[in-house]
């Protein structure tokens, strides 16, 4: 049992808890191997941490709005792991303070030097779910540049620096080691500027204003051509409102596949050898879901012959005809015409009847 989260209502863990307490209601002798999965997105770490019991551990950065929060982040050995969503998640902010320009991302920056600082060699980021578009200038700041504007003022860094700064100070930049090695798990492969861009494509889910995307678009552009030019043709550098390229202009990180990279760490090759059925699932499955997320993930690493079917919140009705990808079927959880926020909150046990059905005919094939 492979889901990724239901978002806003369940984790991958209580997705795959409840799938197997349906199973376990229609099939007997039913033996249920838990793997929650992750694309990078929200929860991804969550997902990872229940296969590698992960330990927790809290440090104090800079928050969203300037003040000090503590973020939690998860070690093991000298690997780290954490989600920038857990200090700027759009969870994480009140409707009314919603301004992705005024929200900064530098704690992200200060917690990756107190990991490495720390002794980790190897760092895994979840960049999704940011309710941040600041192109990944934080970054830098949590890094050591300063940036001020035309008044040689030192502007407060977030997106809206972008369009004011005038000139930069590398005081006590901070280096990262050639041993260590930082990895963004990305969910999408939206470049950072452009139509296509993390400006254009998510920044109005966040609160920006369209009629700012193309100034917006322009400075972040701009500042790359200055700093990283070659950044501007990343694949995925549009993660998490450009937190992707600012992790890797100026920390040198690489962007990896969330979900091979997640089915890597939970070892998820060897525990499907065994598998006589897979279960996949997420909030909404749409043709979206096959640009490297979850579903499609874990479908492409299930081994021929083993039937993979989908538990899903919502179908969308530009699905192509089954079977794809090795899922055979696709079913929704929706039992009746209901607010959303019902079915947010019913969605556990929904799951488990969808579940516990699916057992049923499985059953009368077995018989």
């Amino acid at each position: 049992i492979a889901p990724d989260s239901f978002k806003e209502s369940l984790t991958a863990e209580e997705v795959a808890q409840a799938i197997k307490r349906g199973f376990e209601q229609s099939i007997t002798d039913v033996e249920c191997l838990l793997c929650p999965v992750g694309d990078g997105g929200e929860g991804t770490v969550d997902a990872i941490q229940h296969s590698l019991e992960l330990e927790k551990k809290w440090q104090e950065v800079t928050g969203p709005f300037g003040l000090n929060e503590a973020m939690r982040y998860f070690q093991k050995d000298n690997r780290a792991f954490f989600e920038v969503a857990d200090l700027v998640g759009l969870g994480k902010i009140p409707q009314e303070k919603r301004d992705p320009l005024h929200i900064q991302t530098c704690g992200i920056g200060e917690l990756i030097r107190h990991l490495i600082d720390f002794g980790m060699k190897e760092v895994y980021i979840g960049v999704g779910g940011t309710a941040s578009n600041d192109g990944g200038i934080g970054i830098a700041a949590g890094l050591g540049y300063r940036f001020y504007d035309k008044k040689g003022e030192e502007l407060t860094v977030c997106g809206q620096a972008l369009l004011e700064f005038d000139s930069v100070f590398k005081a006590e930049l901070y280096r990262i080691p050639d041993d260590v090695q930082i990895r963004i798990l990305a969910d999408v492969e939206s470049p950072l500027c452009g139509h296509q861009g993390a400006t254009y494509t998510f920044g109005k889910q966040k609160g920006l204003d369209p009629a700012l995307f193309e100034t917006v678009d322009l400075a972040i552009q701009g500042f790359y051509e200055k700093f990283s030019p070659s950044t501007l043709s990343l694949k995925g550098a549009g993660a998490g409102g450009g937190i992707a390229a600012g992790l890797c202009a100026f920390a040198e990180a690489n962007i990896v596949s969330g979900i091979d990279t997640c089915l890597d760490l939970i070892d998820f090759d060897k525990q499907v050898e065994d598998a006589d059925l897979v279960i996949v699932g997420e909030g909404r499955l749409d043709s979206q879901s096959f640009a490297g997320k979850a579903p499609m993930g874990v479908a492409k690493r299930t081994p021929n012959g083993v039937p993979v079917i989908a538990i899903c919140g919502s179908l969308a009705n530009d699905l192509p005809p089954l079977p794809f990808e090795n899922i055979q079927a696709v079913f929704s959880i929706l039992e009746k015409s209901e607010p959303l926020e019902d079915s947010l909150k019913n969605a556990s046990l929904y799951l488990e009847h969808t579940a516990a059905n699916i057992g049923r005919l499985l059953n009368m094939r077995n018989h």
